[in-house]
Order: C-alpha cells, then structure tokens, then sequence
C-alpha cells in the first residue's frame, strides 16, 4: 500500500523562485534557513582527525559524545541531572522528527498534536503511520486518544518562544493524556532579546518544567544552526530514559549510526561555546538590518522573538506578498506552508550572507508602503 504523504510545499514555490531569478541582479534567496558561513575551523579539524573510520560507530554515541550532550544541557540549558542514560545522538533532527511516531508504535486512529504554526515534518511523521494531526496551541484542546504531542521552542516559522510555564502546562496536559511529548529546540540558542544574551532559551527538561520527572517528556536539538552544521546532519534527543532506550533498541535494528567523524565533530561543537556567540552575532546583525527594512516597506514583524525567520505581513495575501517580493528578486515563503490560518504571513530568512542581506535591504527601499 503505498504511503498518502503530503505534497512537497515548496514545488508550489518553484514559479515565484523562476520570477525571482529573472531580477536583473539576480536573486536573493531568503526562503530556506540553510547556513551560508562556514563550518567553524576547529570542528572541521575535529572531522579531519577522525576521518580514519574503519569500524562501526556506536548507536548510542560514543562515550565521551554522550557525555558532551549531558554537559551541555548543564551548561547551556540548566538541565543539570541528566546522565548519559538520558541522551541520544541522532542523523539530524528531521530524521528523528519525522520518524518518532513509527518507532513509538503509534498507528491509525492515534492523535498527534502539533503547534498551530508547524514545521510540516511533524504532519509527516504522523502520516507515515496513518494517524491523525490535530493543531493547537493550547493544552485545554489537546483530545483523548493523543498519543504524541510537539512542542516548538523557539517556533518555526513564527519565532515564539515558550516560556517555563507554558512548557509545563503543555507537559502537564500531556500526561493527563498518557502522551508523550516532545519538544523541537533546534533554535535554543537564538533568542533575541537581552535575556537570551547569556543563556539558551527555556528547554522542555528545566527542572521548573517537569519538577524532576522526565517520563514521557524528549526534547530533540540539532548543531545545524547555532554551528553551522546543517551538512553534517548532527542533532542528539534527551529526555526519559526508558523513551531513550526504546528508541536505541529501534536505532540500533534499523542500522541508524550517526558517522564516528560526525560524532568527533559533535564533541567538538558542543563543547565550544565562542564560535555559537560569533554566529549568533552574525545573525543578530543581519536581523538588525532585515527587520526595519521589512517595516519601512509596510510590513509588521509578529512575534520572532527567536530563531532564524521574520514572520512578517503587510496585511493582504500571503502569495501575493511573495510575488511582490519575487519582483524584487527576494524570495521567501508563504505562511501557508505552516497552517491554514496563516495566510498573511510570509516567513523571511536571516540565513543569508551580509552581501545579500544588504542587497534586499536596498531593494526593500523601493517598495511604497500601500496606505
């Protein structure tokens, strides 16, 4: 029986990606959170020096990968009481996303619950199963029969940030549930506002959230982002320890290694936090620039208070603020890739270089705010 997956949003894109090209000073591509800096020097030196390979690598992660993860949450998270039970690294975050639902057993007639604004991978991982996505933000709504439920902190594509209480709440209704829940952190390291200057942004596994019990509760982050990563596919999950074990016995039959160079890199970025502040600064200026340039050509930023988009409206249709822009030779994406009430947004990246980020500024100058 061949699997009913959604269709691939971003085909729909392809003719405003053409309109875009054809700008006489060609395109400025703010559609996809992709990285454009390079790969710190000393997590590539980390790759080198491990290149020689020759056996298996561990499911589970090397040992001193496990214990880079469990510091990290301490350090960086103020998650001070896991152990290396707790961890597990993983090929990317998409890949654990969207197969989380298949290897928890869940099937038709089970509920996942995602954000009302969502990166559709959660749906997927729900379809490849057969179960039911239902999207709400407030745990009241969450229905009997949920079996899984995401959270997403900071939001993708919206940028909101969850505070300790709305985590705990959401946990609290899981468990009511008999859910489990999962929170997407893949962004934890870029909040904007003076708060976030020293520290990551709440996890699902703050002691405040889940007052010392982790059962049921996983949260999944990636090094794609705040290290430049994103070709290395290195993400890691940690929560529950039995969750934990389970999803090792499934990783371990299906043959999911994440490579041993990979895992030796990891080591690397995580214990490095100087290169994660350099590449937030460079975020921080891109989006100090992007953010009023978008407001002086009429659009108002909602929310995006975290992560690396601009959820931005001018107040009419999504696509046809996509057009305007593709005009420009700017290209982003319509908010209907992420929910259907979402039609007036658009989701603009920062992950392009200071070239380009300059330039859509200088072509967001020549738009006439209408009114």
């Amino acid at each position: 029986m061949a699997l009913s997956l959604p269709d691939w949003p971003w085909d729909a894109l392809e003719p405003y990606a053409t309109r875009a090209k054809s700008h006489p000073h060609g395109v400025i591509d703010l559609s996809v959170g992709s990285p454009v800096d390079p790969t710190p020097i000393l997590i590539r030196d980390s790759l080198a020096a491990a290149a020689d390979s020759h056996a298996y690598p561990l499911t589970a992660g090397m040992p001193a990968l496990r214990e880079a993860i469990v510091e990290w949450f301490g350090r960086r998270r103020g998650v001070d009481d896991l152990t290396v039970a707790n961890v597990l690294p993983t090929i990317g975050s998409k890949e654990f996303i969207a197969g989380l639902a298949l290897w928890l057993g869940l099937g038709p007639g089970d509920i996942v619950v995602q954000p009302s604004l969502a990166y559709p991978t959660y749906a997927v991982g729900a379809a490849l199963v057969g179960a039911t996505v239902v999207s709400s933000d407030d745990p009241a709504e969450w229905p009997v029969g949920t079996r899984l439920v995401w959270v997403n902190s900071p939001g993708n594509p919206d940028g909101r940030i969850l505070s300790v209480s709305q985590l705990a709440a959401a946990v609290a209704r899981a468990r009511e549930l008999g859910a489990v829940i999962a929170s997407d952190e893949c962004y934890a390291e870029l909040g904007w506002s003076d708060e976030f200057d020293t520290t990551a942004t709440p996890s699902i596994l703050d002691p405040r959230v889940i007052a010392g019990d982790r059962s049921s509760v996983l949260c999944v982050c990636s090094l794609s982002k705040q290290s430049n990563l994103a070709g290395y596919r290195a993400g890691f999950a940690a929560g529950c320890s039995d969750l934990i074990g389970q999803l090792l016995t499934a990783r371990k039959h299906l043959g999911t290694l994440p490579p041993a160079p990979i895992q030796a890199a990891m080591i690397t970025a995580l214990g490095d936090d100087h290169h994660v502040r350099a590449q937030k600064a460079l975020y921080r200026s891109r989006r100090d620039r992007l953010k009023p340039a978008l407001e002086a050509a009429g659009f108002r930023i909602d929310g995006s208070e975290g992560g690396l988009y601009l959820w931005a409206t001018s107040g009419g249709d999504a696509w046809s603020a996509v057009a305007r822009l593709a005009d420009l030779g700017i290209l982003v994406v319509p908010g209907t890739f992420y929910g259907v009430q979402t039609s007036q947004h658009v989701r603009v990246a920062l992950t392009a270089t200071d070239t380009a980020i300059d330039s859509a500024v200088s072509r967001l100058a020549a738009i006439v705010p209408s009114g």
